[in-house]
């Protein structure tokens, strides 16, 4: 194969581009290193370094600015035996740069290629994370209020196992992205360039004056010793094939028959601690009992431990293609917290809808039938009322049976807990 490149989509670049280069020398490292296009993927990033899926013949993936990491890494780990190259410029690594920090902890076997120009060249010129501060670009003054960051020294603080620091123009560049591609881990190039549609037309830069600068810092060549370790995926899969086998999901047969069919809607109204999404949960499992489909949809504050709690169930005979609740068949109103979140669904209601009602619970006017439960004088605490709530539906035939409610319990709990649970529910009064 004489090139990897594609004949009918040349690079595009201005003229005088370092990107072009970076293809040029891109296409000799896959020659010499006999790789195979149908195993080689090139994920590109949004700018002018998101041009290059489109110059090979390879497998392809365009992503979004500064993600085109996270697509590489899924790539990766679902398909280990593929070559997967990231180019990214200093625009797109500033966007992402939470994502390459979490791809050099990884250590995953990527290649990423910084097409580093030092300015936004693609949307007129502004600064990047990498911009000089004493640079004239697009974005006015803001540069200079940035310390510019340095690609190689935070690549490797983070953890990359193999960093270089390069001139696009370099004679040995093919030499290096071989080297980098063939490293099993993550490897990263900071490759310096020259940017002539944006950045030289107001700031001198060339090829000469990237080598001084490059000379006058630290030399960053190869795989980094300090972090030595795994390939991320090796050790995933090497981890992962230790440990116990999953267990199957539990079967549910259907055994019972539900007291009435169609699509019946129970609302569970209540607040933090009293368990209202385990009877949800409860509750669909009976009705899987029953061979009917099931959904829960739950409606609680992210302060989890205080606040509203509420359940929205779905049993049917026929599949759920909408889990929404506007006209229950039966609301538990078990807290306020509860009632409060779901006000204007009362006044919508008429005697079809079964409201259970904890006796020190106020509800909105309704024109529902209610029944009032004492739930104190049972002795039952707040943290038992959701599930006590399920066995009073059951003794009233509605929605589940008690049979139902038994056999739930019995797949959703082990011994200890089924045996308090079953207890609780045999000793409600309706």
């Amino acid at each position: 194969m004489p090139s990897f490149l594609n004949k009918s989509r040349p690079p595009v670049f201005c003229p005088g581009c370092a990107h072009e280069r970076v293809v040029q020398a891109l296409d000799k490292a896959f020659l010499n290193m006999g790789l195979d296009g149908s195993k080689l993927v090139i994920v590109s990033d949004i700018g002018c370094s998101g041009l290059f899926d489109t110059f090979f013949n390879t497998h392809a993936l365009h992503g979004l600015h500064g993600r085109a990491l996270t697509y590489a890494t899924g790539l990766k780990m679902a398909r280990p035996e593929l070559t997967v190259i990231v180019t990214m410029g200093d625009g797109g690594l500033g966007i992402g740069g939470a994502h390459v920090l979490g791809t050099c902890r990884r250590n995953i076997d990527l290649t990423l290629l910084v097409l580093n120009n030092f300015n936004y060249g693609m949307t007129g010129g502004q600064s990047s994370s990498t911009t000089p501060a004493d640079a004239q670009v697009g974005s006015g003054f803001l540069n200079r209020l940035e310390k510019p960051m340095d690609v190689g020294r935070v690549v490797r603080s983070a953890g990359a196992g193999y960093v270089t620091r390069i001139s696009s123009y370099d004679k040995d560049l093919p030499v290096e992205m071989a080297a980098a591609i063939s490293f099993k881990g993550f490897s990263v190039l900071d490759l310096w360039g020259v940017c002539p549609g944006r950045y030289t037309r107001r700031n001198r830069l060339t090829p000469a004056i990237i080598d001084e600068d490059l000379a006058k810092l630290p030399a960053l060549q190869g795989p980094v010793p300090e972090n030595a370790r795994k390939e991320y995926g090796s050790h995933y899969r090497e981890l992962a094939t230790a440990q116990s086998p999953v267990s199957p999901p539990k079967q549910i047969r259907a055994e019972f028959k539900a007291p009435q069919t169609g699509r019946r809607e129970v609302t569970m109204l209540g607040s933090a601690g009293q368990r209202i999404l385990t009877a949800g949960e409860i509750l669909c499992l009976a009705g899987l009992g029953a061979g009917l489909h099931a959904s829960q949809k739950n409606d609680y504050p992210i302060t989890v431990l205080r606040g509203h709690s509420v359940s929205e169930l779905v049993l049917s005979d026929r599949e759920i293609d909408f889990s929404g609740i506007s006209r229950p068949s039966a609301i538990l109103a078990l807290a306020p917290e509860g009632v409060a979140r779901r006000r204007s669904m009362f006044q919508d209601l008429d005697d079809k809808t079964l409201v259970i009602q904890a006796s020190d619970v106020e509800l909105p006017e309704t024109g529902a039938t209610v029944v009032k439960i004492d739930f104190k004088a049972q002795k039952i605490k707040s943290h038992d009322r959701a599930l006590a709530s399920l066995a009073i539906l059951a003794r009233m035939n509605q929605v589940i049976t008690f049979e139902m409610l038994e056999k739930a319990l019995e797949n959703r709990f082990g011994k200890k807990v089924l045996d308090s649970a079953l207890a609780l529910i045999r000793r409600v009064e309706k």
